[in-house]
């Protein structure tokens, strides 16, 4: 209910922007006028900007540390957890590639020439030298990345974190018990910085509409379509691979999530569709054991349609702004998000985050943010119905995989024990 509030009121906010934007244009035909107020109306969003920019730091090293750190509990069944976590990182690259294919095919970023005073024109190439990218990822210090927001040298100072947490076991629980209510707190702080969000969409729609016309909206609309054409390619891609180990099995499957598919869509959340998900897998049928840990999981490390978006987003910004990205550049930015796209997970609007420090450590314009900022809520529903059908096939395959698809005598006892317990 909250979440569909929310994007009532970025729905609103985003028309009254354009409406707002619309008028300043057609009655100031003065350029520099219409920079004036839009200089003034952007601090709202600017704002928003930067309380984004400020949970960066602690929400990836607590939920990452976390998410590594309770892997410990389960280490009976760590082979299954390998066997997900290749196919995460497999699926992780193919939406990522995928997304960044076909936004330079698109290029839905062409001919909006956005230009930012004092924003460089180009990419930094030192700090895409061999001994620039070292730097970046590996870091000197505990502290200073998580004050400089240096990403990448987050993750690697969280990754080396949890994992000791989770080989010290018992010893350990104290430490990650308080890092994971660290991460609730820095959740709920997320979820205050969001509520400034519809105030951000119309700052952000004003501005941009004031000072290029209701013209630039043929961009956002053809942004949209394209992007949404790519989902359906990411769709048919995950569905055709999952052909191949399930067989025809995973049309059935396909069919059970369509609930939580239309869930997660309308609500643009994945999480609220997890219970549905974990009956309707256990209808498929595949055993609680399995879809207990592997979908969890994915809801940690396999976020497809984010990293699709992640990608697309990114690109387009640059389109936008007329800098040129080298494919080396790109790749390097595609690794870049393979890494910060798994420490946001479970976070609201997470894909702003990822895309705000990917913006940072390649040297573009974060003002470009903006630009997608208005449409977000609408691109969500389509990632988090993405995130769906990833889930759901990779704790399938996973299950194919370890033999655990059971009978459904045994799925239809697990669906009757789940519809008698206490909500």
């Amino acid at each position: 209910m909250r979440s569909s509030r929310m994007t009532t009121y970025i729905l609103i906010a985003m028309l009254l922007g354009i409406v707002v934007g619309g008028l300043i244009h057609a009655q100031f035909s003065d350029p520099a006028t219409q920079k004036v107020f839009s200089t003034y109306i952007s601090f709202g969003s600017m704002i928003f900007l930067r309380l984004i920019k400020m949970i960066i730091a602690p929400l990836v090293f607590s939920t990452l540390v976390v998410g590594i750190g309770h892997m410990s509990d389960l280490g009976a069944v760590g082979r299954v957890g390998a066997k997900a976590m290749l196919w995460f990182v497999c699926a992780s690259l193919v939406s990522l590639t995928l997304g960044m294919v076909l936004v330079n095919l698109f290029q839905p970023g062409e001919g909006i020439h956005k230009v930012v005073s004092g924003v460089s024109s180009g990419i930094n190439a030192n700090a895409m030298s061999l001994d620039g990218f070292i730097k970046h990822v590996f870091p000197d210090s505990a502290i200073r990345p998580m004050v400089e927001n240096e990403i990448l040298q987050i993750v690697v100072f969280s990754i080396f974190f949890g994992v000791a947490c989770a080989a010290m076991g018992e010893r350990a629980k104290i430490v990650l018990g308080g890092i994971e209510q660290l991460s609730h707190i820095i959740l709920r702080v997320t979820g205050y910085v969001m509520k400034l969000a519809p105030l951000a969409v119309f700052c952000a729609m004003a501005a941009t509409i004031a000072t290029n016309g209701l013209s630039i909206l043929v961009n956002y609309a053809k942004f949209m379509g394209e992007f949404y054409v790519g989902l359906i390619c990411l769709w048919g891609v995950l569905v055709a691979v999952g052909f191949l180990i399930l067989g025809p099995a995973v049309m059935r499957l396909v069919r059970l999530v369509q609930e939580p598919f239309l869930l997660a869509f309308s609500t643009a959340s994945s999480e609220a569709a997890y219970p549905k998900m974990l009956e309707q897998l256990a209808k498929f049928p595949i055993n609680s054991r399995i879809s207990s840990f592997v979908l969890p999981l994915g809801y940690s490390f396999n976020l497809d349609g984010t990293m699709m978006y992640c990608t697309f987003a990114s690109v387009f910004i640059a389109q936008a702004y007329d800098i040129p990205l080298g494919l080396g550049t790109q790749i390097a930015m595609l690794l870049t998000l393979m890494l910060t796209s798994k420490g946001v997970a479970g976070v609201p609007r997470a894909s702003l985050v990822v895309i705000a420090a990917t913006l940072s450590q390649f040297s573009l314009p974060e003002e470009g943010l903006l630009l997608i900022l208005g449409i977000d809520t609408f691109l969500d529903m389509g990632r988090s119905a993405t995130n769906v059908i990833g889930n759901s096939l990779a704790t399938a395959v996973v299950a194919k995989w370890e033999g655990q698809l059971v009978s459904d005598s045994e799925a239809r006892e697990y669906v009757e024990e789940m519809e008698i317990q206490p909500a």
